[in-house]
């Protein structure tokens, strides 16, 4: 046989709770209410045999010793003799027990009588049994009710005086069937509670929990679409008025809208990567077969013309020059792949002013027609330069590379004249020229890979990888690079943490 498996959905849970919860509370009720009647038909029962004790002691020893005679004022009927031709000696099927009464009449012992009620509707008299005399006799004599079964005559509450001369006694059968009576309506009313909250919680329950229905019809569509690859668009979202935080269901649609936009957040910037890893793989495709066609051309103009040594000289310049501008495009790309790995880099305290002051050194000799400024902190004693230095944490080659980077781009993207300063403060350096400046289109994209700006600056070589190797570089040495550009005002901030 199977086991009984409980109901899962919450409906279920609920439903049978509640009516779990009717029938607990519908039983106590019930048992308290049962008690409550039971003991008080008990205590009046109790009080109705002192009163018929209180009788008996007055009743004389004769009248019990002969219960059954002629003028007797209960004396049995013809219709109820029995088929012996006894009167009263036992009880048929159709009568009901009344009173009981005893005496202790001397020189006999104990005594007495029980009331019935016969089919006829007569009262009879019938005398005690020895069986029933003898119970009687172990009732204690304190004058206090007890509760006895007399053989043949059923449940009794008796009382006994306290000098032991007389016993009176009610029967215990109408207390037992209102008692079962209540039991009986408990019982009913209780199937009956539990059937209605039943049904009342299932349609309260599932009404409550249609908004949760709702929500989770949201959850099943998003989980429909086609997540795996492209621009997905995910503009499933719980309504707004199932999104109230303020109750149990909002909170969860809320959740939920929170999830989603999450979700879609991160699935636009996985295809933005996927778009970018496509364009970053075409743009270098690209930077690469021009010089790639060029050695291709040249080489085969040497082969062609294999007697001219002045041409095979020229072919042989061309095809190194090309195997260089390669040979420095693999590099870069070989870096920001290591950077974009996480590799680490050197950590140790650099002095940024030196390094700046090296860096402008050497661009005043690549670029004599650029005017050079250096914004140096005041002077400290005993610092090398005449200037305060200032230290930061990173990798003293890759730092000089975001420096040559940097007033590479400043060089050449500005014209002849133009004045390019290297301001440096605490926590990090300002490259600021006053050249053309970049596009506005292309401002937000300035530190993207294969980034250029030609229309706004005259084109020197360069495939667009100088400004994004100056944002990884700093990236990751834990700094920050920021663009702002103007006509005649155009500066980039390197931020680094300091020693």
């Amino acid at each position: 046989m199977r086991p009984v498996r409980p109901p899962t959905t919450l409906t279920a849970r609920l439903v049978l709770t509640t009516a779990l919860l009717a029938v607990l509370a519908t039983t106590l009720v019930g048992v308290l209410t049962t008690l409550a009647v039971r003991q008080y038909l008990t205590d009046q029962l109790d009080r109705d045999v002192a009163t018929s004790l209180e009788r008996v002691r007055r009743i004389p020893p004769a009248a019990v010793l002969d219960p059954g005679g002629p003028g007797s004022p209960a004396s049995p009927s013809p219709q109820d003799a029995d088929g012996d031709g006894r009167r009263g000696d036992r009880i048929g099927p159709g009568d009901a027990v009344g009173s009981l009464t005893a005496l202790r009449v001397p020189g006999v012992g104990w005594q007495g009588f029980a009331t019935l009620q016969g089919s006829d509707g007569t009262a009879v008299r019938r005398s005690l049994d020895a069986a029933a005399l003898a119970l009687l006799a172990d009732v204690p004599a304190d004058g206090r009710a007890h509760r006895v079964r007399l053989p043949g005559l059923g449940g009794y509450v008796v009382a006994v005086t306290r000098d032991g001369a007389a016993a009176a006694g009610l029967p215990t059968a109408d207390v037992d069937d209102v008692v079962a009576g209540v039991v009986r309506a408990v019982v009913v009313l209780g199937l009956v509670a539990a059937l209605a909250s039943a049904a009342a919680a299932a349609t309260l329950v599932r009404r409550q929990l249609r908004p949760l229905r709702e929500v989770a019809r949201t959850a099943h569509a998003v989980a429909a679409l086609p997540l795996a690859d492209g621009e997905i668009a995910l503009d499933e979202r719980v309504p707004a008025r199932l999104a109230d935080e303020r109750s149990e269901v909002g909170q969860v649609g809320a959740a939920l809208n929170t999830l989603l936009d999450h979700v879609a957040g991160s699935l636009e910037a996985r295809h933005r990567s996927e778009q970018q890893v496509r364009q970053f793989v075409a743009d270098a495709s690209h930077e690469l077969r021009t010089p790639l066609a060029t050695i291709a051309g040249y080489t085969e103009l040497a082969r062609r013309r294999p007697d001219d040594a002045a041409m095979a000289g020229v072919a042989l310049g061309k095809v190194e020059e090309e195997a260089g501008r390669m040979t420095a495009l693999v590099e870069d790309l070989l870096l920001l792949a290591r950077l974009d790995a996480g590799r680490p880099l050197e950590r140790e305290a650099v002095d940024l002013t030196r390094l700046c002051v090296e860096a402008v050194a050497d661009a005043r000799v690549l670029a004599p027609g650029h005017r050079w400024r250096l914004d140096l902190p005041g002077a400290a004693d005993g610092s090398p330069d005449g200037h305060e230095p200032v230290t930061v944490v990173g990798d003293p080659l890759r730092l000089h590379q975001v420096l040559t980077n940097l007033l590479t781009n400043a060089r050449k993207y500005t014209p002849e004249g133009s004045t390019i300063t290297v301001r440096v403060r605490p926590g990090g350096l300002t490259v600021h020229d006053d050249g053309p400046g970049f596009p506005p289109d292309l401002v937000e994209h300035a530190f993207e890979r294969f980034a250029r700006g030609d229309a706004a600056r005259t084109r020197q070589g360069g495939v667009g990888l100088g400004l994004a190797l100056v944002q990884a570089i700093v990236a990751s040495h834990g700094g920050t690079v920021s663009l702002r550009s103007a006509p005649g005002d155009t500066a980039i901030e390197v931020r680094l943490p300091q020693a």
